[in-house]
């Protein structure tokens, strides 16, 4: 009983949170500052933490595989809403292909920055003379010849972590953001719906530590900018542009669309609590 009780008041405060209008309108901006001016917290950091090694748990487990976490929590919590609401698999299926579209949207950006990096990049081997580290250019290797005989690879580089963190940020955000009007209009919230709810907003202060913790201990500007701008863009083009055309067979509509009508019973007053709560 007391472990309920803890649950509904942290989920509860988690939800109102990120279902405030002004969260929602500046999440994005408060995540662009972070991107912006998170590497002068390397001026702080001490380079001996244990954040400072790339062989670290958290990057290891969570970093390599965010896209795989992020879909595995947000996905059930999704699924899981929106089927005991409507106890409809096409409507559920629906509202889970915006993670199809948004998964799709972040490999091919990989694949395209892959390719950039190739075709912009040259192979250097370093080398010492007197004691200082030298570079010198080898011309005709690829990239994968360049790598295989332990030299380095410079091209047009852009931050794959940090526009993977941003957008995943930005999309946790958006997708538990239908939570609080949910609740407030009477919805129905059973603990395994809440504590999914809770593995989402963890992973979201995971996100953003792991973030921080990037730009502060391996600072690269501004790849790092670069791939913000990035994962920021795709979220804008998402979610407060296509996905605003409203459910039809090319879009799969907004979060919470079809599914925060259960007190009102009527179309109008949900399409009003969405544009409330997704204004900008």
């Amino acid at each position: 009983m007391f472990l309920n009780t803890v649950l509904v008041v942290l989920t509860d405060l988690a939800a109102r949170l990120l279902g405030n209008t002004a969260f929602r309108q500046h999440f994005h901006l408060l995540l662009s500052a972070a991107v912006m001016f998170g590497p002068a917290l390397s001026l702080w950091v001490s380079q001996h933490s244990v954040f400072a090694k790339r062989s670290h748990f958290l990057y290891r487990v969570f970093l390599r595989s965010g896209w795989g976490w992020t879909c595995v929590f947000v996905g059930s919590f999704v699924f899981l809403l929106s089927f005991s609401i409507r106890r409809s698999l096409a409507l559920s299926v629906r509202h889970l292909s915006r993670l199809g579209v948004a998964g799709g949207l972040w490999l091919g950006f990989c694949k395209l920055l892959d390719h950039l990096e190739n075709a912009t990049g040259s192979c250097y081997e370093p080398l010492l003379d007197s004691g200082q580290p030298l570079l010198v250019l080898r011309e005709g290797a690829s990239r994968s010849e360049c790598l295989r005989a332990g030299m380095l690879w410079r091209g047009y580089e852009v931050s794959e972590d940090v526009f993977l963190l941003c957008l995943c940020c930005l999309l946790l955000a958006e997708e538990t953001a239908v939570f609080g009007p949910y609740l407030s209009l009477g919805g129905i919230s059973d603990a395994p719906l809440r504590i999914l709810f809770l593995f989402c907003v963890l992973l979201l202060g995971l996100w953003i530590f792991l973030l921080l913790c990037l730009l502060a201990y391996f600072p690269q500007f501004p790849t790092q900018l670069l791939g913000g701008a990035l994962g920021c863009l795709s979220w804008r083009g998402l979610y407060q542009g296509w996905y605003r055309l409203g459910p039809n067979w090319y879009c799969p509509g907004r979060p919470g669309l079809g599914l925060l009508n259960t007190k009102t019973g009527s179309t109008e007053a949900e399409g009003a609590q969405l544009s409330h709560d997704h204004c900008n």
